[in-house]
């Protein structure tokens, strides 16, 4: 997934319900520059990597495997319309953002590196 290892951190956002969530207002939210390069991707895809179990993988791996996939099922059973946001190039900060069922944006946060 990444050349790093950054943590993941969760946050909520307030939303607006008349003002919609698209690459524009996740720019200004997390206070990037107007031209910085957005990638969207869904969260299957961006967790592809991280929760697939090979068989070479030692325990230890498969151990990271299976907590990722936990914390999908986590984010798929609680969160509706998930987007993964990837702001910016080479070091990507990530916004996995979906919507709670009391309508508050919540979402993880982290960045990757990839050169």
């Amino acid at each position: 997934m990444s050349e790093s290892e950054y943590p993941l951190e969760v946050f909520t956002w307030q939303i607006e319900e008349n003002n919609p969530v698209n690459i524009e207002s996740i720019i200004k939210k997390t206070g990037h520059p107007t031209q910085t390069s957005v990638g969207v991707i869904d969260l299957d895809t961006f967790f592809a990597q991280a929760i697939e179990e090979n068989d070479w993988y030692s325990p230890e791996e498969i151990e990271v495997a299976k907590k990722f996939q936990h914390l999908v099922k986590i984010i798929k059973n609680n969160l509706i319309d998930v987007v993964v946001y990837r702001l910016g190039e080479v070091e990507i900060d990530v916004y996995i953002l979906g919507k709670a069922s009391n309508s508050e944006y919540v979402g993880i946060m982290t960045q990757v590196v990839e050169t």
